[in-house]
């Protein structure tokens, strides 16, 4: 049987039929709504990370180079030291406020200080005899004290001299006469350099100008003409090279020698450019490698080493035979030193955390980075106030274990908390 729809029923599946399509346009705008606004958080989850991006190389480039904070700021609550807090040493003051040095004024430099070491010369003023007559009655004058009227300080210029070494030769009036004549010659020291008007003052004083002045030789090249000697850049550099290599390399290793049986190190390397190095363009990036021997009380030995890269194993071979604690940053090239113990630097913890601040956020303790910082920063203050005091390194020891160990084991328990909150 045939049932034959009405215009109504027709009605009623074209509504239907519309909803359907309405619904499936709805649910195609929602799923177009939700993919625009995940790609509008990632895009300005993308602009905010371009900004901190910007503001950190604008900050490296046009910022100031100094990594100090204050540690208190006035009205701020301090959020996260409570372990440090907790803990009583039977000081004074509560251990919560960490030391800060009391800032007071220099005391300024007497004239006699800044004149102590110097030689003095006095220029005395006399009257002449027939001045030295009263005025009054014609009497003669007696002395009778003097006084300093003022000080000038004069600059003796340098002065360069030749000095000739003459040997003086001796012979036998007697055995002159004789087949077999006898003479003698006085003997003379050595010279610093054979065939060279090099001594050891002139020497010195060329490392010293360029080393510790930082005066290339091409302007102590001017100097010496200006003293009335025609000495070279070429010449000086000579110089330099054989007695650094003749001289100093013989203390160098004796210091190396010395600096390997300590039982603390510090280590660093920088990058140099060497020009016209064989084999190499001078836009080829050379390392130099610093190693410091640390606080034992001993004298301090601070060697220098270059190499022409960065590989681990310029450190495992000049520290071979060492094998107590090294200090150094995160350069996995360490690793490659034997049986030591690595020991990071603070210095550069808190750079990595001073860098991670927002800018404007310096103060923003509920930021985990000003917090690290902060952490940070105590030790440093402790440090700074040990180096004040003149401690020992025995005394610092002591000192460390008892102020900074609080602080530490609450560093170690915050960053366990981050890690769990991020994760």
């Amino acid at each position: 049987m045939t049932v034959t729809a009405t215009a109504k029923d027709l009605q009623v599946r074209e509504f239907k039929d519309t909803i359907v399509e309405q619904r499936q346009l709805i649910k195609m705008l929602r799923e177009a709504l939700d993919a625009s606004t995940t790609q509008s958080k990632e895009l300005t989850l993308q602009i905010a990370n371009l900004n901190e991006q910007l503001e950190f190389m604008k900050k490296k480039l046009f910022g100031t180079s100094s990594e100090r904070r204050g540690l208190e700021v006035n009205g701020q609550i301090d959020l996260f030291n409570e372990a440090e807090a907790e803990v009583d040493f039977s000081a004074k003051e509560p251990f919560a406020e960490t030391i800060v040095s009391e800032h007071k004024r220099k005391p300024k430099t007497t004239l006699e200080e800044k004149l102590k070491g110097i030689p003095v010369e006095q220029v005395i003023r006399e009257l002449p005899e027939e001045e030295q007559l009263c005025l009054q009655c014609g009497s003669s004058l007696v002395k009778i004290g003097q006084e300093v009227v003022r000080r000038e300080l004069e600059y003796i210029p340098a002065k360069v001299k030749v000095i000739e070494y003459v040997s003086v030769h001796y012979g036998c009036p007697e055995c002159k006469k004789t087949e077999e004549p006898f003479f003698l010659k006085t003997p003379v020291e050595s010279p610093l350099m054979k065939h060279s008007l090099a001594s050891p003052s002139s020497v010195a004083w060329v490392m010293y100008q360029k080393y510790a002045n930082g005066l290339p030789l091409y302007r102590q090249e001017k100097d010496w003409k200006q003293y009335g000697i025609a000495l070279s850049r070429a010449t000086m550099a000579n110089w330099v090279i054989y007695c650094a290599l003749h001289y100093l390399k013989p203390i160098y290793d004796y210091c190396h020698h010395e600096i390997l049986k300590r039982g603390f190190l510090m280590a660093d390397e920088t990058r140099v450019q060497v020009l016209k190095e064989k084999d190499r363009r001078a836009e080829t990036d050379s390392f130099m490698w610093l190693y410091r021997s640390g606080e034992d009380g001993l004298p301090p030995i601070i060697l220098y080493e270059y190499s022409p890269t960065r590989a681990g194993s310029n450190a495992a071979e000049f520290l071979s035979g060492f094998s107590g604690y090294l200090a150094c940053d995160g350069y996995a090239g360490y690793n490659k030193v034997p049986e030591i113990k690595r020991c990071c630097c603070w210095a550069h913890v808190r750079r990595y955390f001073i860098d991670a601040v927002p800018k404007g956020h310096e103060y923003d303790y509920s930021n985990p980075a000003v917090q690290g910082v902060k952490y940070c920063s105590q030790l440093f203050e402790f440090e700074e106030h040990f180096r004040q005091k003149g401690y020992s390194y025995e005394k610092r020891k002591e000192l460390r274990l008892q102020k900074e160990k609080p602080i530490l084991e609450a560093f170690w328990c915050w960053l366990d908390n981050c890690k769990t909150i991020n994760e």
